[in-house]
């Protein structure tokens, strides 16, 4: 369910430094989550959430404490007496978003962030607001930006009849999809990190310092909430040695959703 407001926003404090709020939206998202609104307003471009609304599905007891004690980047907005953020309402980015998915102990936390990831975002960035209807694959992204086009292969990858519909319109970027999707459609690091044009040493400090992966045995592997959460598949083998292996490879659904984290993450970076 989707419902938007139209009253237009007033910022009450000015913006902080190195924060920009020149360009805010007049439409408030109300995207639904179990039965429950997380509302959304566009600032410069970009979704900024209601840091109540996230907390609350996360579980948090106390959701002013929580943004205080998580989110780095929480903005106070004052607002019309129409419009649906209330007084002087916290608003989070998408990265303040993560922090508390990670420290939710709430079961639906994955789950919530796989929405917010694979559905919501794409859909807003290309639409500036949410929608319920399925998607429509017209004509493929912009395969120069890395993000982009791993976002893109995923995407392909299990729309198999998009993908197929797109190949025949752009031979280039056929040759692209050829290049990377295999048959098992699984990947390893190192060719994770060469879909997004990722230095591999910057990606595998990526990796660690999220909590996504982490190194044993020489092997990497991945946390067991990500394998839950069908990101990651692991393969066992023996090695020529007659030593046994473990190893973590990204599915179609993870290389979408590290796609997404691996360019906020550059973002940040910048």
């Amino acid at each position: 369910m989707h419902t938007q407001s139209n009253d237009v926003q007033a910022l009450k404090n000015p913006a902080p430094r190195n924060a920009s709020f020149e360009s805010v939206a007049r439409t408030v998202n109300l995207f639904n989550f179990d039965g429950f609104d997380v509302r959304v307003v566009m600032v410069d471009g970009d979704p900024w959430f209601s840091a109540r609304d996230v907390a609350e599905r996360l579980g948090y007891a106390n959701p002013q404490k929580a943004v205080r004690d998580h989110c780095k980047s929480a903005r106070q907005v004052g607002v019309n007496e129409s419009f649906t953020l209330g007084p002087q309402a916290n608003i989070i980015p998408e990265r303040d978003v993560y922090r508390l998915v990670m420290r939710s102990k709430m079961p639906e936390a994955e789950r919530f962030e796989d929405w917010v990831v694979s559905e919501v975002l794409p859909s807003i960035r290309k639409t500036a607001s949410y929608t319920v209807e399925p998607r429509v694959i017209a004509t493929l992204p912009d395969f120069s930006n890395p993000a982009a086009a791993a976002r893109a292969w995923a995407e392909q990858f299990e729309l198999q009849q998009a993908a197929n519909q797109a190949l025949a319109i752009a031979a280039p970027k056929a040759e692209f999809v050829d290049k990377y999707v295999e048959s098992t459609g699984l990947k390893g690091f190192r060719q994770t990190a060469k879909l997004l044009g990722a230095n591999e040493a910057r990606f595998r400090e990526f990796l660690l310092d999220r909590r996504i992966m982490y190194r044993m045995g020489g092997e990497w592997q991945a946390y067991q909430s990500h394998v839950d959460a069908g990101r990651f598949q692991v393969k066992t083998g023996t090695s020529d040695a007659g030593h046994a292996f473990n190893q973590a490879k990204f599915t179609p659904k993870g290389v979408n959703w590290i796609a997404g984290l691996w360019a906020q993450y550059k973002l940040e970076a910048k």
